[in-house]
């Protein structure tokens, strides 16, 4: 997992001379959260970084524009947040470096800051503020569906499994369950390099925990995964940001 927004750690500040990114156009409507929300045995944490042009996917250059990133940015976070919306969890939390935009839904979410320091640093203290079965995810993989982290939200997904793990192609990982939320897990594990995944899960089996696999997904960081995650999703916020940017010309 790297950081945040294709970031590769370290939380930023808004610029408060640049344009938010709008939410993109002909998005699906959310299911609805509240009494009406799919429930179930989990809290389901997203952890994202505000959209800002100039401080989220920086790889996408050259591209992207600094506002085509931040645009492509807003839509994989709001693909997200519909899915964590129609997942079926007891609690949903936005762990945010930022601000709150209008990519964030009017309801159904918990919305918290990041802790200081960095990634492993921040993702214990996600995990430390939680109890009972927890499942983390990012916002660079908006191709995952409520059907993708279905084994790990599943009634018994915590008789089958102590942990659930998510690998990501580039050797990170984009989720991360625990049955009894460990931070102890997290912190000291070696972030953005492409042994990240193999070492935290590693990690998860030494402390002997019987760890379920998730799919193996790809990070939209870079230009090319950016196009496989948008032809693995055709229908998304994301892939429709991807094909906009340029004007319809790049």
């Amino acid at each position: 997992m790297t950081a945040p927004g294709g970031r590769r750690d370290g939380p930023a500040a808004a610029d408060p001379g640049t344009r938010p990114p709008p939410l993109p156009e002909h998005a699906p409507a959310p299911p609805p959260a509240g009494r009406d929300a799919p429930t179930g045995p989990t809290a389901l944490l997203v952890i994202a970084k505000e959209p800002v042009p100039g401080r989220v996917k920086t790889r996408l250059a050259p591209a992207c524009t600094a506002q085509e990133a931040a645009d492509v940015a807003a839509a994989a976070l709001a693909d997200t947040l519909d899915t964590a919306l129609a997942a079926p969890v007891r609690r949903r939390v936005l762990v945010l470096s930022g601000a709150p935009g209008p990519w964030l839904p009017e309801r159904g979410f918990e919305v918290v800051g990041q802790a200081p320091g960095g990634l492993d640093e921040r993702l214990a203290a996600a995990f430390a503020a939680c109890s009972g079965p927890t499942l983390l995810i990012g916002m660079d993989t908006p191709q995952a569906t409520p059907a993708v982290l279905g084994p790990a939200l599943a009634a018994d997904a915590w008789h089958r499994a102590d942990a659930w793990f998510g690998p990501a192609e580039d050797g990170g990982f984009w989720a991360l369950g625990m049955a009894e939320p460990d931070p102890r897990l997290l912190r000291g594990v070696p972030m953005s390099t492409d042994r990240t995944g193999a070492i935290q899960r590693e990690r998860l089996v030494r402390a002997g925990l019987r760890v379920g696999d998730l799919p193996a997904l790809v990070d939209a960081d870079t230009p090319e995964a950016a196009a496989r995650v948008a032809r693995a999703a055709p229908g998304s916020r994301f892939a429709a940001a991807w094909r906009r940017r340029g004007s319809a010309g790049a």
